[in-house]
């Protein structure tokens, strides 16, 4: 029986196509591999396919299958299958198991059929398409930055809702280093782009599931302090410097496993404390300060009354809100703190996967929120 079509596949696959066209008409620095450009109609096949087997189960168990587009000489040392499996959602979820960990891939690619899974793989050339399988119709579609583990999203699916990046969003006025980096634009050649500490703790925030607030400070001044209350339930003295010192080795260190393992095991300590009810600070320089901290409205200051916020997603525009129309109090909190504390930005982590970065914007005079959700899946 034919598995119906998934009408989002054939909505999403030319603005994705017009995304990855755009990549490869860019180029890529010499000597460094780029990938194919897929067609609109193998993103429909790929991203219909997936759809399907995600509402499956194997064993009991929710798929979750990560698919790039390349053939085998593209791959190093690819497990190549002796007879390719068709692009279908039985045969995807059979397979499933083996590949649900993170950096392995089905390899795609053209045969006597139109498309077929020749393998597996765990590298990818640069710009490659793949599309992963996050939760039961949940589809994210990604390309390689051309650095380890780094992959910048490119479309968002789920059921009949389509988020499609806005690749224009890091180029808007008072857009956090962190926004711009997390939509892969840093710099003009992002794959040898630097360490972004605060991507990683982000994602690590949004791993754990339980919410937290993490404040990110101005090294220089204890003003913040005033937006706080005191004594802070968990100060941290001397302050926490491992993840400092780790991002001050960075240079050179990007590829050395060790420095890896080191960087995301601090990471995920400094992400872990901010589960812990209260807020989280760190130093733009990545000192842990304090956590399960109480924040305060500034002495003299107003409260809070209204955000802007936005989401870099096409076709989205932005509002003006009170911020507990985002969340609860701990968004108004981080909000009413970047408010008195302008130097600062707060990093909010929801229960359910929502993510928000709050920064002051001087082009509006205001607390600016961004919801970065789709960027971290």
């Amino acid at each position: 029986m034919t598995e119906p079509a998934y009408p989002a596949a054939r909505a999403v696959a030319p603005n994705v196509h017009a995304h990855f066209k755009r990549l490869v008409v860019a180029g890529t620095p010499a000597g460094i591999q780029q990938a194919a450009l897929p067609s609109p109609a193998e993103i429909e096949a790929i991203i219909d396919a997936a759809f399907w087997a995600s509402l499956r189960r194997e064993e009991g168990y929710v798929p979750k299958i990560s698919l790039a587009l390349l053939s085998p000489d593209q791959a190093v040392h690819p497990i190549v299958f002796g007879q390719p499996l068709p692009l279908k959602p039985g045969a995807l979820v059979r397979v499933a198991a083996a590949v649900e960990r993170p950096g392995i891939h089905l390899g795609v690619w053209p045969g006597e059929d139109p498309l077929h899974v020749w393998g597996m793989t765990r590298s990818i050339p640069t710009f490659c398409f793949v599309l992963e399988v996050a939760a039961p119709g949940l589809l994210v579609i990604k390309h390689h930055r051309g650095e380890v583990g780094k992959f910048v999203n490119v479309a968002v699916l789920e059921g009949d809702q389509v988020k499609v990046i806005d690749e224009q969003a890091s180029s808007l006025p008072d857009c956090p280093e962190l926004l711009t980096s997390l939509l892969g634009f840093d710099t003009p050649a992002a794959w040898t782009g630097g360490v972004n500490v605060l991507v990683q703790l982000a994602v690590s925030m949004r791993a754990h599931g339980r919410g937290g607030l993490l404040l990110v400070v101005p090294a220089e001044n204890v003003e913040w302090r005033e937006s706080l209350v005191h004594p802070i339930s968990y100060s941290v003295s001397p302050p926490f410097a491992e993840l400092a010192e780790l991002v001050g080795q960075a240079s050179g260190e990007e590829d050395n496993r060790l420095w890896q393992d080191a960087l995301t095991n601090a990471v995920n300590a400094v992400a872990g404390v901010t589960a812990i009810d209260g807020a989280a600070v760190i130093t733009d320089r990545y000192e842990l300060l304090a956590f399960g901290a109480k924040i305060s409205r500034r002495h003299g200051r107003p409260p809070i009354e209204q955000v802007t916020v936005t989401e870099p997603v096409v076709g989205s525009i932005a509002e003006v809100v009170h911020p507990t129309s985002l969340g609860g109090t701990r968004h108004l909190s981080a909000a009413q703190f970047v408010q008195d504390q302008r130097g600062a930005i707060a990093l909010v982590a929801s229960q359910d996967g929502r993510f928000t970065v709050f920064a002051w914007s001087p082009c509006a005079d205001m607390v600016h929120a961004h919801r970065v959700e789709t960027l971290l899946l």
